[in-house]
């Protein structure tokens, strides 16, 4: 599975009843609510790596992309414009780049 199927599966799941979907479902309850299941699925994600637990972490990467596409979609911000970004970015060093965003 890419990025992009995951996209479009979420932007079909958006559409159901929120009785049918839980993507809907959380849509539904707006952007504040999908940010904040975003960022349990980062602190989850988090704990699987300092545990060193690979299955965990695993599962919780899972979880954590595709809270994400939720969130993305939430806010009209498409995979492919956040590719682009990163595709931008490889220009310059890492380093060169973050502190081009501190100015």
């Amino acid at each position: 599975m890419t990025l992009t199927e995951l996209e479009e599966i979420i932007a079909t799941r958006a559409k159901a009843s929120p009785e049918d979907s839980w993507t809907a479902k959380l849509l539904a309850q707006g952007r504040d609510k999908t940010a904040e299941k975003l960022g349990e699925e980062a602190i989850e994600t988090v704990i699987e790596a300092v545990k060193g637990n690979k299955a965990g972490l695993t599962c919780e990467a899972a979880d954590l992309l595709f809270h994400l596409l939720v969130v993305l979609h939430a806010n009209e911000v498409r995979v492919a414009d956040v590719m682009a970004e990163l595709e931008r970015r490889q220009s310059r060093s890492g380093l060169a780049e973050k502190a081009a965003r501190q100015t």
